[in-house]
Formats: structure tokens, C-alpha cells, sequence
């Protein structure tokens, strides 16, 4: 199938007027606009007669006129909990399945989600069927491990029943228990053994930086014994100050990638703004951090065995702390670019960068010639028109 006239994203280039050949789940080809026409096509087939060459024969193939809209990647969401009304912790294929369905009506075709901190025996349950679901999944490419190596004084919607101090035994053991399917552990680098951990494991997990009390200057010993990211970045860590630069001073120091929730809630557009500017547009990772109320009307709902109050766009404990969003991550992608955010450097956080950190950008993430076609098609103003996942197009 030909997807023709429209206006698309390539990471490296930004929109460029392209016409895309769909083959077996595949993006076969990338030309310019109108060179996959029947006129051009005759041209070429004349001339590879006179050369002896050969070819391809577009003649026959599916045209779908996208009329100058703009096609992207499908969406990579690297750290969510639920949506749908479906958590990933409750751990069976309906709730799987449920989520995946979501996620790909809205324009995530890839994705990574959350556990939380629960009992061990818990988590190397999820991530057993997690696994096994997996395997029949073209979607679910990753674990998060979001706790419990967290730290009691930042630990937001986290459960403290349920934290504890760092220990390779039992990573390594949910990292077999997922098959590989774990991509990233969150660490709080000031507690207990978490360093030495880091040192241990990060040959076998990504690690990232999370609901922490830690100082810069404990925060870079951890990126250089081998942490790589921070956890939805300005939340549940100490601020950027000029004599107390923590976290965020460290991220940029050591050149981390960071994610980040533009859902309007959790961060201020300014600050949106500030962190593609000192971080750059190659280090942000844009992710929804939504949870089981996501799609879903307001009332009360469940984070990590706790209960969870939403009304309008935010999810709150009983004591106020805020639980997650009930954001998509297409929806926060177009937030980002409302709020100021060039739509090319929105796109890259949503897609090529998410991919890099769970270490699937070798098929998916960007638009290139021998990846899955997994496309976005979206009007100007940004609304999804449709989705593409390798190739069959799925039902909004």
C-alpha cells in the first residue's frame, strides 16, 4: 500500500513532502512526493528496458491519499501504569489486552508500562505474565520497574509498606522472571546499596533516577557507575537551585536523558519549555505516566493498591499527592507543542527517543526504510485521523 501526499516526520530532517510504500508489516520505501505515480513508474520501467535493469512493480498497489496531512511514527510510551480502567500490576491478559487496545486507538503502537511498589513475589508475578503475554504481542516491549528501591521521603503514589533498599539478587531475578522483557529499573541513588546496585546490574537494565532526596553530587557518582535516565523529571526530587543543584544539575552534567509528562498538570509549561532547552531535544523523553483512569470518567480508582480520587484532568491520593496522570501520551505530545515546544522536537521525545532507552529504535520509533509501519496520520491541528500498526490499520 502506497501512502501518498502527505507531510512526513523523518527525525533526522523534520516534515518533508514523501510518499511511503507499505509492504508486510514493513516500510518498504521512502521517495518524494508523486514518484510513485503510474506515469513516473512507466518512465523508469522504459529506462531500466534500455539499461537492462530491473523494476520494482508499483502497478496494482493500494493508494491512500492522506490530502497534505502529516504522518508520524507511531508513539512510544516507555513509563505508564494503566488506562482504559485496566492497571499493567493487576497482571492477567485482559488487563494486557485491554491496555494495548487503548493505547493503539490513541496512537501509541509501542510501549513499555509500569509496575509499583509491591511485594516482590508480586512483582515477579507481573512480570512472568508480562512476559508470556508478550509473546503474541507486537505492542508490549518493555517492563518499568518503578520501584520499590525508591525513597520513603519522595515517594509519591508509591506504597512505603512495600520499599526496599537496592538488591541485584532480586533485580536480576525479575529481569529472568521477565524474560528480558525489564528495560528500566528506578533507583533513588541515596539509599541504601543502591549505588553498588547500579555498579552490579546496569550491564543488564537501564537505570533511571527516581523519587529521591539525592544531591548532585550523589546523583553523578550514580550516572558514573552507570544510571542513564531520571524519572519524570522535576517530580519527586529536590529542585534546581544555584547552590543545590541535585538531580536535574546531574542529568545535565552527565548528559541523561530525561522524561517528562506535558499533560498540564504535573509541570508548567515554562518549565516544559526550560527542560528542552537545557536538555536538548535529543535527551527528552516525553511519557504519560497515566494510570487506570485514563479514557475513563471521573471517580475513584486504584494506584498501587491505593485509592485514587479523579476529577477533571488529575488524579489525587486521599492527602493530596497526585497519582499518575489520566493523560495519553499522544495527548501530551500535542500539549508539549500548545505550550510551546516545536512540533518536530515534541515528535522526537514521543518517538526515536523512547524507543533508543528501551532498545527497540532498530524497528520502531522513526520512519525509515526496513522498519514496522507503525504511522500516525494526522490533521494539521493535530488530531489522529488514523493508525497504523506494521502496516493494518486499526479501529478508532
Amino acid at each position: 500500500m502506497w501512502l501518498i501526499n502527505g507531510s512526513v516526520y523523518l527525525a533526522e530532517q523534520g516534515f518533508c513532502d514523501r510518499d511511503l510504500l507499505l509492504r508486510n508489516g514493513i516500510i518498504e520505501r521512502i521517495v518524494p512526493r508523486g514518484e510513485y505515480t503510474k506515469e513516473a513508474h512507466l518512465q523508469a520501467e522504459e529506462a531500466a528496458d534500455v539499461q537492462g535493469g530491473q523494476v520494482t512493480d508499483v502497478q496494482g498497489e493500494e493508494v491512500e491519499d492522506v490530502q497534505g496531512a502529516v504522518i508520524l511514527p507511531g508513539l512510544v510510551d516507555i513509563h505508564f501504569h494503566g488506562c482504559a480502567g485496566h492497571d499493567f500490576c493487576e497482571g492477567t491478559n485482559e488487563a494486557f489486552s485491554a491496555i494495548e487496545q487503548y493505547e493503539l486507538r490513541h496512537g501509541i503502537t509501542t510501549f513499555s508500562p509500569a509496575t509499583m511498589t509491591l511485594p516482590a513475589e508480586r512483582l515477579s508475578d507481573i512480570c512472568a505474565a508480562a512476559a508470556a503475554y508478550a509473546e503474541g504481542s507486537a505492542c508490549l516491549k518493555g517492563i518499568y520497574l518503578e520501584g520499590p528501591f525508591l525513597s520513603e521521603a519522595k515517594k509519591g503514589a508509591q506504597n512505603s509498606a512495600y520499599l526496599k533498599r537496592a538488591d541485584a539478587g532480586m533485580l536480576r531475578g525479575l529481569i529472568a522472571e521477565s524474560g528480558g522483557l525489564a528495560k528500566i529499573a528506578a533507583i533513588a541513588p541515596e539509599t541504601e546499596g543502591a549505588i553498588d546496585c547500579i555498579r552490579e546490574c546496569a550491564d543488564g537494565i537501564r537505570f533511571s533516577v527516581a523519587h529521591t532526596t539525592a544531591d548532585y553530587r550523589t546523583c553523578v557518582e550514580a550516572m558514573r557507575s552507570g544510571a542513564s535516565q531520571v524519572t519524570h523529571l522535576y517530580n519527586a526530587m529536590p529542585p534546581f537551585t544555584h547552590r543545590e543543584p541535585g538531580v536535574i544539575g546531574a542529568a545535565f552534567d552527565c548528559c541523561a536523558d530525561v522524561e517528562l509528562i506535558s499533560d498540564g498538570v504535573h509541570v508548567d509549561p515554562c518549565a516544559v519549555r526550560a527542560a528542552f532547552r537545557l536538555f536538548g531535544e535529543e535527551h527528552v523523553i516525553l511519557i504519560s505516566d497515566s494510570m487506570m483512569a485514563a479514557g475513563m470518567p471521573d471517580g475513584m480508582y486504584e494506584l498501587g493498591g491505593q485509592a485514587v480520587r479523579v476529577c477533571g484532568n488529575t488524579a489525587r491520593l486521599s492527602d493530596g499527592t497526585i497519582a499518575g496522570s489520566v493523560t495519553n501520551l499522544y495527548d501530551c505530545m500535542v500539549t508539549a507543542i500548545r505550550m510551546g515546544i516545536a512540533p518536530e522536537a515534541a515528535v522526537r521525545a514521543a518517538t526515536k527517543n523512547p524507543a533508543a532507552a528501551i532498545g527497540v529504535d532498530d524497528e520502531c520509533g522513526s520512519i525509515e526504510a526496513g522498519k514496522k509501519a507503525d504511522l500516525l496520520v494526522v490533521s494539521r491541528d493535530w488530531t489522529l485521523k488514523r493508525v497504523y500498526k506494521c502496516g493494518s490499520e486499526i479501529s478508532l
